[in-house]
């Protein structure tokens, strides 16, 4: 049995698969990323960027999330669902491998749907604030953004970072697992510590709306060269005080805060 070899798959040797194989789950999380991107944008034209959860409820929101979350996140974590195909390449083939990799994946947007529940709880809260206070709502604003730059540089961020840029001695740990929801246990596993390591850049959609697209763009590209691109924590600490920056400007500049303007509430 697959979900009985995992010890065994350890004391094999971790070998590339042949190029072909290796290609496909390049291609396929590439093309989940690229159709959760179109649908994303396709949904933010035809809703708008209002403030709060924009109306939706929670099941309707969580869907969107998540989506939001396959396009944000799934370029960065590539690699590592890539690794994990290598790993489990020993003990599963064909369609085999192809279920263990969506059940990674799934595991791994499974944690970010639990983020998601947060986020709208935070979001609804902050819908209610800015009908009650505009100025409160600014201020929320401004303190997001400094949290969100100030989080860049602790210890907190790092300890998440390290292991989302180097996951070898985790997934090397995790075949050891057994089980048949091992591999949805790895991706959750995986994707608590990119929400431990994103949380503060997922929170400014707070204040700039959560269906943003240029901020979700921009985020993606902080977050897919944080983990990827060997200056990645250097560059991370320069985007977080940018961010502080722009939550300072925001006293001043309201409209850097566009997700906590009364004027773009959704109407009943």
């Amino acid at each position: 049995m697959a979900d009985q070899a995992g010890p065994a798959s350890v004391r094999r040797p971790v070998q590339s698969l042949p190029p072909r194989q290796l290609a496909l789950p390049w291609i396929a999380v590439a093309a989940l990323a690229a159709a959760a991107w179109a649908i994303t944008v396709a949904r933010a034209r035809s809703m708008g960027d209002g403030p709060g959860t924009m109306g939706l409820a929670l099941l309707p929101f969580l869907g969107l999330w998540v989506l939001m979350m396959a396009a944000m996140m799934l370029p960065s974590v590539a690699p590592v669902a890539v690794l994990w195909s290598r790993l489990i390449s020993g003990v599963s083939t064909g369609a085999g491998r192809a279920v263990r990799m969506s059940s990674f994946l799934g595991g791994y947007l499974l944690a970010w749907a639990v983020c998601g529940a947060v986020a709208f709880a935070a979001l609804a809260g902050t819908g209610r604030l800015l009908t009650a206070s505009p100025a409160a709502a600014k201020w929320l604003g401004v303190a997001i953004f400094i949290a969100a730059g100030s989080y860049q540089f602790t210890p907190w961020k790092d300890w998440c970072l390290r292991r989302c840029r180097s996951p070898i001695g985790a997934l090397m740990y995790y075949l050891g697992f057994k089980g048949r929801s091992r591999d949805v246990r790895v991706g959750l596993h995986h994707g608590a510590t990119c929400a431990g390591c994103c949380w503060g850049l997922m929170i400014l959609l707070i204040a700039v709306g959560v269906m943003n697209v240029a901020v979700m763009a921009a985020l993606a590209a902080v977050i897919l060269a944080e983990k990827l691109w060997r200056y990645g924590k250097p560059f991370g600490q320069a985007a977080g005080i940018v961010l502080v920056a722009i939550g300072v400007l925001a006293i001043w500049f309201p409209w850097l805060l566009p997700g906590l303007h009364a004027s773009g509430m959704p109407t009943m």
